[in-house]
């Protein structure tokens, strides 16, 4: 059966990752000055005005007026005449410690209140909630072909940009692919999308044509391009106002550009602007983490990975993991070699990811998940013997 999915992708000037890369460069701030630091950081952006707000508690103290100003400067929005400007822009800061009654439960876990002494029950999870990891057999990184295609893109537009490639490009920009697949097997692009913002004295069809030649072509697998392939580029012919002047930006808008593109199932937080205690962010990391090892062990096609976890309790409260029919394996078989093999407790996450080391800020745009590109420690194959050994 022959069916079309499609996925987007954002540029780092889209106005909501604009808000994104602010959060997390404050996360990186802190967690650079203060490991401990618990951080959860929000921001809007509009008209000549950033706001960044939110809960933080730390030893450590950070500018963050110039952190934001240093991003979105380094995003390319350095001078007026780009309709939005990080020297001159208004940034508002309205931060406060984190409540204290989430505090009790992070620092000091159900499990350890009543006795569980272990080094992994330190830490509770710090909200409730639900997180999904994903991996399928479709890209070398595992990953769906519609979103790893248009993130391509969407750095393609930003690398011609900023090299000078495409000179009178402008930072905000959104790109879109739709791929045509034979059962579960893409065979072929269907349609794509670019939108660029760009300078008020560009011709369109001049853009469109070096957008076409010098972004998508060289995006795409040339096997699956053919003939019927359909373009849209600046469809309503002009973008010149962009960037938080044009839209308002928000921290988390991009929730599925961050993660599958739709492909499979987002749980219901963000991950920009939050420390790892909070498990929106580190436990989707180890999800991801397990699904990308099995389906790398061969136990699967595809597979995705489900953890609930309540506010200050370490063990996550369920886990489920669901192959779509393609397992080696009964899923039940499966879960139990993943449970036995990963840790999900936040601690435990911390520590085998090495996440109050990383830094955020490049994942802040084209992606969380899938960044094979970046070293990040979620993207390792280096379970895969253990499951097997686990299932025998």
């Amino acid at each position: 059966m022959k069916r079309l999915f499609t996925s987007e992708s954002v540029t780092e000037g889209h106005p909501d990752k604009i808000c994104d890369r602010i959060s997390d460069a404050v996360v990186d701030a802190y967690l650079a000055a203060d490991p401990q630091s618990r951080v959860a950081c929000e921001c809007i952006a509009t008209t000549g005005m950033v706001l960044v707000m939110g809960e933080i508690s730390s030893e450590a103290t950070v500018d963050v007026a110039s952190v934001a100003r240093n991003v979105i400067r380094e995003t390319g929005y350095d001078a007026p005449d780009k309709t939005f400007d990080g020297n001159s822009c208004a940034v508002l800061v309205a931060l406060d410690r984190q409540s204290p009654d989430i505090s009790m439960g992070v620092s000091r876990s159900y499990e350890l209140k009543n006795g569980e002494e272990d080094e992994y029950n330190l830490n509770g999870a710090g909200d409730q909630g639900i997180m999904f990891g994903y991996a399928c057999d479709e890209t070398p990184e595992l990953m769906p072909m519609p979103i790893v295609l248009a993130h391509r893109m969407a750095k393609r537009l930003t690398e011609a940009r900023r090299s000078g490639e495409i000179p009178y490009l402008l930072p905000d920009g959104k790109t879109q692919v739709t791929v045509e697949y034979d059962g579960d097997k893409p065979v072929r692009i269907d349609t794509v999308v670019c939108s660029s913002q760009h300078r008020a004295d560009v011709d369109i069809e001049v853009l469109r044509s070096d957008i076409l030649e010098k972004v998508i072509m060289p995006s795409l697998p040339a096997e699956l391009v053919d003939g019927s392939l359909k373009t849209f580029i600046n469809p309503t012919g002009r973008f010149v106002i962009g960037g938080p002047a044009g839209d308002s930006g928000l921290t988390g808008r991009k929730i599925i550009v961050d993660t599958y593109g739709g492909y499979a199932c987002h749980g219901g937080g963000c991950f920009s602007g939050k420390d790892p205690t909070k498990v929106d962010r580190s436990a989707t990391y180890a999800a991801r983490y397990a699904a990308k090892n099995v389906v790398a062990a061969g136990l699967a096609k595809k597979c995705q990975v489900e953890l609930a976890y309540a506010i200050g309790v370490a063990r996550p409260v369920s886990v489920l993991v669901d192959t779509f029919g393609t397992g080696a394996y009964p899923d039940d078989a499966i879960s139990a070699a993943v449970e036995k093999v990963f840790d999900f407790r936040p601690s435990a996450i911390i520590e085998e990811l090495g996440l109050r080391k990383q830094s955020y800020y490049p994942l802040a745009a084209y992606g969380h998940i899938g960044r094979t590109d970046l070293g990040v420690k979620w993207e390792n194959a280096d379970k895969v013997d253990a499951l097997r050994q686990a299932l025998k």
